[in-house]
C-alpha cells in the first residue's frame, strides 16, 4: 500500500496529476479541489489510495489526510464508487461535506454530481455518526462556506452547464464535467472547452 508520495508535480490534467519521485512518474486521479492546491514544478506530499479492480489498478491522490478520510467514508456508502467520490470532493471541500452530513443537509448534498435525493439521504444515514471521527477545524467553516458558495453560484459555471446540455449532454454529465474542471477565474468558454475534453476522455456511462 502506498500511503503518500513526495515529489515534483510534473503534469496537471483535467482530473489527474503526475508526481515524479526518484525518476518514476506516479499518475493519480484527483478532485478539482486537490488540483487547485497544486502548481507545476512544485514539491508536494500527496496522500494516496490504491484502487484495485479486476481489469484495472489505479491511484487516487488527496491534498490532505482529511480529504482522503472523507473519500474513504463516501466510497463506503452503497453505490458510490471512485469516480463519484472524487466528483463529490470536487463539488465541496471535506469541511463543507462534513457540515452537510452532520446537519443532515440532503438538499445541498443532492446537488453534487452523481448524487440524487436518495443517495444524499443514504450518505447522511450511513455517515452521520462516522464523520465525527474526522478532525475538522471549525474555524475554517465560515471561510470555506464563502468559497464553496461563490463557486456554486458562478454565472460562468451555470452558463457552461447550460451550454453542454444544449449540445445534448445530460444535466448530471454536464455538472460533473464542470465541477471537475472549474478553476478560479475561468470564463464560460474555457469551462466548456475543458468540460468537453473531460467528457470525451471519461469512461463513465450515465
Amino acid at each position: 500500500m502506498i500511503g503518500y508520495i513526495k515529489g515534483i508535480v510534473e503534469d496537471v490534467g483535467i482530473d489527474f496529476i503526475i508526481v515524479e519521485n526518484n525518476g518514476v512518474g506516479f499518475k493519480l486521479n484527483v478532485s478539482s479541489n486537490t488540483i487547485s492546491q497544486l502548481s507545476l514544478g512544485e514539491e508536494v506530499k500527496i496522500y494516496s489510495k490504491m484502487i484495485v479492480r479486476e481489469d484495472d489498478i489505479s491511484l487516487c491522490g488527496f491534498y490532505s489526510e482529511q480529504e482522503q478520510e472523507m473519500f474513504n467514508l463516501l466510497t463506503s456508502v452503497s453505490k458510490i464508487g471512485t469516480k463519484v467520490g472524487l466528483s463529490i470532493l470536487s463539488f465541496a471541500t471535506p469541511n463543507q461535506l462534513y457540515k452537510y452530513i452532520r446537519n443532515a443537509d440532503t438538499a445541498s448534498l443532492s446537488k453534487a454530481p452523481g448524487v440524487g435525493k436518495k443517495t444524499a439521504e443514504r450518505i447522511v444515514l450511513e455517515l452521520k455518526d462516522k464523520v465525527n471521527k474526522i478532525a475538522i477545524d471549525e474555524d475554517d467553516f465560515e471561510n470555506e462556506q464563502n468559497i464553496v458558495d461563490s463557486k456554486q453560484v458562478s454565472n460562468s459555471e451555470e452558463e457552461a452547464i447550460e451550454a453542454l446540455m444544449s449540445l445534448g449532454y445530460s444535466k448530471q454529465e454536464s455538472q460533473e464535467a464542470v465541477y471537475f474542471v472549474k478553476q478560479p477565474g475561468m470564463e464560460t468558454e474555457d469551462i466548456v472547452k475543458k468540460s468537453l475534453e473531460y467528457i470525451m476522455k471519461s469512461s463513465i456511462k450515465f
